[in-house]
């Protein structure tokens, strides 16, 4: 296996891909150089870092594969008509972060906060707001999460009441990625009963309401990205503003979460491979007793175990991909073991790496610095590992 982060996926497993994923690789390598240092910015404006990396990922035409392929008009060319190219989000998830934490997270919202309405929107809703998140123009988010329903989401309490043409949303909303900077968030809002059946999507565009308002307020996090909560206070949208039909709400959720949680997997790879291949050329070029510290068989031992972690990481979230392109209607189990061993994986070698730096690996400036810090909301965001866990459970005991 040659050095991990100096080659693409598609270049050491060219069985599961078609040939224009090569082209969407080299794009987004291609890209990267331009994101780095981004993540610094991002210490003190996440919003304004945000915003320059969407600015620049649109552009490059790296957005293009956040939405079905009959949305966009450049780039190189794959998908299937009516859903993600996965494979393709996959390989730009996993190239940007080698470069970028919060290049990445753009890139992933994009994608998470788009996909509910190209799953469920009108065809109005599509061609009016999906060109715009392949192009840059607009900024998605997808806001489910609620103080007291994380991994719950059957307990959402925000609350969608019907108003004379559309909805009134009042509630708050945690955690969101793109909070205040976001053109468009995917709430999802209790229209009915208790439980998972009362539960709808419904579309706002913060700058069209109808009536009351929305509120974004940051919350500082370990790494630097655009996040805080959102406060909806009687917040007015229009009735067709639904996606899909009321009480359809977990349904999309899942089916949105089924897709996007495999490109996950591919961010914490990309930053699996940039830590160890700088563990790697940190033990080769550090003379400790007279000779490399790559040639102690303590630290080859280390590196093997790592670079086999990241190779199985790597199979388990392309396999994944692979399936949903090849039309597999639901991928929940194989996306949930892709999340979590590359996820688990990626903290192990990126802990790893910072060991083999010595006092190096904590001094700020550093990359596997950077990596130790933004590795760790991987195994919590779309599905905890523990969520992870039993879903694949129930899948193996049914």
């Amino acid at each position: 296996m040659p050095t991990p982060g100096t080659r693409s996926a598609t270049d050491d497993y060219p069985f599961l891909f078609d040939d224009h994923h090569r082209a969407v690789a080299e794009l987004a390598a291609s890209v990267a150089p331009r994101l780095e240092g981004l993540d610094d910015e991002g210490e003190t404006d996440p919003n304004g870092a945000g915003r320059k990396a969407i600015d620049i990922l649109g552009e490059s035409g790296l957005l293009n594969y956040c939405v079905p392929p009959e949305f966009v008009a450049t780039g190189p060319k794959g998908g299937v008509k009516g859903t993600l190219d996965v494979r393709a989000l996959c390989l730009v998830r996993e190239e940007i972060a080698i470069v970028s934490g919060l290049a990445d997270g753009m890139v992933a919202l994009q994608a998470l906060g788009s996909y509910p309405v190209a799953l469920a929107g009108s065809d109005e809703q599509k061609r009016d707001f999906l060109p715009r998140v392949a192009s840059g123009k607009s900024i998605a988010a997808f806001a489910m999460t609620e103080r007291e329903a994380g991994s719950d989401a059957a307990a959402i309490s925000l609350k969608a009441v019907k108003i004379a043409g559309g909805w009134a949303l009042t509630g708050e909303k945690v955690f969101i990625s793109n909070a205040g900077l976001a053109d468009g968030y995917v709430v999802f809002a209790r229209t009915g009963e208790d439980g998972p059946r009362g539960l709808s999507a419904i579309f706002v565009d913060p700058a069209k309401l109808s009536s009351g308002t929305l509120r974004a307020t940051p919350t500082p996090m370990i790494a630097p990205h655009p996040l805080g909560s959102v406060r909806f206070d009687a917040a007015g949208v229009p009735a067709a503003n639904l996606l899909g039909t009321e009480g359809e709400g977990l349904k999309i959720a899942l089916s949105t979460l089924d897709v996007c949680r495999a490109t996950v997997g591919a961010a914490a790879n990309g930053f699996a491979r940039r830590a160890l291949g700088d563990a790697i050329t940190r033990t080769k070029s550090r003379v400790q007793f007279g000779k490399p510290l790559a040639d102690e068989p303590g630290v080859q031992a280390i590196l093997a175990e790592c670079a086999t972690d990241l190779d199985a990481a790597r199979l388990l979230v392309y396999r994944a991909a692979w399936a949903k392109d090849h039309g597999q209607p639901r991928i929940t189990r194989e996306a949930a073991e892709a999340k979590l061993f590359a996820t688990e994986a990626a903290q192990r070698i990126v802990d790893q790496a910072l060991q083999l730096h010595g006092g190096l690996g904590v001094t700020k400036g550093v990359a596997v610095e950077r990596l130790y810090r933004e590795v760790r909301s991987l195994r919590i965001y779309e599905g905890a590992s523990e969520v992870q866990r039993v879903v694949i459970g129930r899948s193996v005991t049914r």
